[in-house]
Parts: C-alpha cells; structure tokens; sequence
C-alpha cells in the first residue's frame, strides 16, 4: 500500500493511497470506519489501536471504483508534521571515510525540527546568507506502533513504512562555526523533502537491500545500498528506544551514503535553478528544485 497526503485544486489535504496513475481518497472512508482521522500521523495511531483497520482498507482499495487522477492533485509530503524526526550521522562507512572520521562504535544522533518538512516537487529557498547548501539521500523509516525498549529482533513489526528523505544541510552551520549547530544546519524551512508516499512495511519486508541513487542536474552524486549501514534498520530502532520513546508517525532518518557535495575536491554546493532527484528501489523517486 502506497499511502500519501495530496491537496485538492479546492485546498483539502486529504489522505489517499497512490495506484499509479491515480489515487484512491481514503479521508471519507475513514470518517465513517474509525475514528475522526485528518492526517497520516492519526491513520497511523488508528492502525496501532485498530488492530482490523488495515484489512478493512485493503478490502476497500480493491473494491472501490473512486478513482482520482494524479493529474488533478497536488502531492504533499505524506506526513505533514511527524512528531519527531531522529536521524543518524555518518551510517555508512564509505561516507564516514570521506569525512575523515573511523566508523562510530555507536550511532550518533542528531534531529531535524518537525517544521523543516516540504514536499516532492516543491522549490528548496536558500536561506538568506547560506552559501554552502548540500544533500543527502536517505532512507526514512516511518514508527507505526509506540516503541520503547524494542528489542532488535521486533524491531521491524514496529515500521508503519518506508519513504526517501533528502537531508538538505547549511553546511557553514554545521562545519564553519564553533560550536557546530548540526541540527540547526539540517533543520531550517525546507530543508527535509519527503516522499513520494509511503510504502506500507507488508511490502517493503527487507530495508537492508535497497540501492539508494541521488542525481543533480542528470549527473549522478550519490549511490550506495542500504546493506552497507553500519547500524541497520532494526538495530536502531532497538538504540533508539532504549532512551525515547518512538511513537506512530516519528521518522528515523537512517544516513547517507558517500558522495555529499561537501567533500568533493572541489566541493559541489547547490545553487538557484538546480533539480536533485534522489530515487530508492520500490519507492520511487523524490525531486526538488532549488531557488
């Protein structure tokens, strides 16, 4: 199930579930099976206690004849404001390498604020004064169940899904200054595209071989595979509710692979007028343009 959030040419957000080329609304439904439900982080709370709900919404799908085209929507990032975005530094080896720093022993943690969201197809503004913006493809995990001291061999039954994330950085923030300000070079307006949607854990059943590619401008920057992780995808979930608490519709930003503009030799930054497109196997493809 491809789940998204679109906005109607008469300014609804609503929720749907993408079959290529259209969109089945799911927000009437739901109004009428469950609970109230207005956003992707509700669905998801309502799966967690609805234990029948995703069933029924599968019954629904293959039933229904409400079709929309894509064509008249206007995709939004398929959550809107999660409650917490957790992200991992330095996750891959090649890219810890490019750094100039051996593989971490731990995961290091850091965050994007809630408020940095946007989504596919939108336009990236380059904050005023930030000369040094740069990218980074990476693999989102979308929390479905509230978790705290999961072990690592559950982890997995507490993904709702998967989704691309570009973690958009100021680098000057985060590089340039003393002390760095990583969470504020990763979390200013703009700076975290998500989506397309959401592809529902039932079929996306092993995160660990996915190949990841990020292209700028057609030239291709990034590419790597997700088997590469030094923590994979249920050992941080374990790392990380072993002291916070994830609850439906957080998101766990999971690294980048080597290739960032800002260890290139000469340093590649993103300027006005450039298109990136980061594209992850089973989940499409996330574009964005800079201004």
């Amino acid at each position: 199930m491809k789940l998204v959030t679109y906005k109607t040419k008469s300014n609804q957000y609503l929720i749907g579930v993408m079959q290529y080329p259209n969109i089945i609304e799911l927000t009437s439904y739901l109004q009428k099976a469950c609970n109230p439900v207005g956003n992707m982080v509700e669905l998801l709370r309502e799966l967690e206690s609805n234990k029948t709900l995703f069933s029924e919404l599968n019954q629904y799908i293959q039933s229904t004849k409400n079709f929309i085209p894509l064509t008249e929507v206007e995709l939004q990032a398929p959550l809107l404001r999660p409650g917490k975005i957790v992200a991992l530094g330095r996750n891959y080896a090649d890219h810890a390498k490019e750094t100039g720093v051996q593989p971490f022993e731990k995961p290091r943690i850091i965050s994007k604020f809630p408020s940095s969201i946007t989504g596919p197809n939108t336009i990236i503004h380059t904050p005023p004064g930030v000369t040094k913006l740069d990218f980074e493809i990476e693999l989102a995990v979308v929390i479905g169940r509230r978790a705290k001291n999961i072990s690592r061999d559950q982890a997995l039954n507490y993904v709702a899904g998967y989704t691309i994330l570009n973690d958009v950085s100021a680098r000057e923030f985060q590089f340039d200054i003393s002390p760095p300000q990583t969470t504020f070079a990763k979390s200013m307006d703009g700076f975290c595209p998500l989506g397309p949607y959401i592809l529902t854990a039932d079929e996306l059943t092993n995160p660990q071989e996915l190949e990841l590619n990020l292209w700028l401008n057609g030239e291709l920057m990034q590419h790597g595979n997700t088997r590469d992780m030094l923590f994979p995808v249920d050992f941080q979930i374990e790392y990380i509710s072993t002291f916070t608490t994830l609850e439906p519709g957080d998101i766990i930003a999971t690294g980048t692979p080597a290739g960032i503009g800002a260890f290139r030799n000469p340093p590649v930054w993103l300027k006005p007028g450039d298109e990136v497109k980061l594209s992850i196997a089973y989940l499409d493809a996330l574009t964005n343009t800079i201004a």
